[in-house]
């Protein structure tokens, strides 16, 4: 298994923005499901294969984004995964992303864990030790 990959890094490009320049709100979605594949998958586990693989799946219940300040086109992002909660069939991860040393947005997805029938099950141990690798946000979000 190779390390945990927790970070991506981002350069914001005219896609990513209106006609100002100014990056749409919506485009750190994709970015915060890209950085927790990428590094579910350092740990061997896959959203689309979990079941078989673990004994159950997660299914994303809600999320969030909360903005500290505008990017711009060409802005060079770094979107960081940490845990912001952990329960015993559910979990709360936050994406801190960061423009040098700034804060500029922290996102939330709160995941449930289903049996195969679809009944709340306990974080089955690979996945729950998997998340007990990551560290909380260094930074305030108030």
């Amino acid at each position: 298994m190779t390390a945990a990959v927790a970070q991506q890094r981002i350069q914001l490009s005219y896609g990513d923005c209106d006609a100002l320049g100014i990056a749409y709100f919506a485009i750190n979605y994709p970015w915060m499901e890209r950085t927790y594949s990428v590094w579910l998958h350092s740990f061997g586990l896959d959203s689309h294969t979990m079941l078989e693989t673990v004994g159950a799946y997660t299914v994303g219940l809600k999320s969030e984004c909360q903005y500290f300040a505008s990017c711009a086109v060409f802005d060079e992002l770094t979107c960081t995964v940490v845990l912001d909660r952990l329960g015993t069939t559910s979990y709360t991860l936050g994406f801190d992303f960061v423009r040098g040393d700034e804060l500029v947005a922290h996102g939330k997805i709160t995941f449930a864990v289903r049996s195969a029938e679809g009944a709340k099950v306990a974080i089955p141990d690979r996945l729950l030790s998997a998340l007990k690798t990551l560290e909380p946000s260094s930074y305030t979000t108030t």
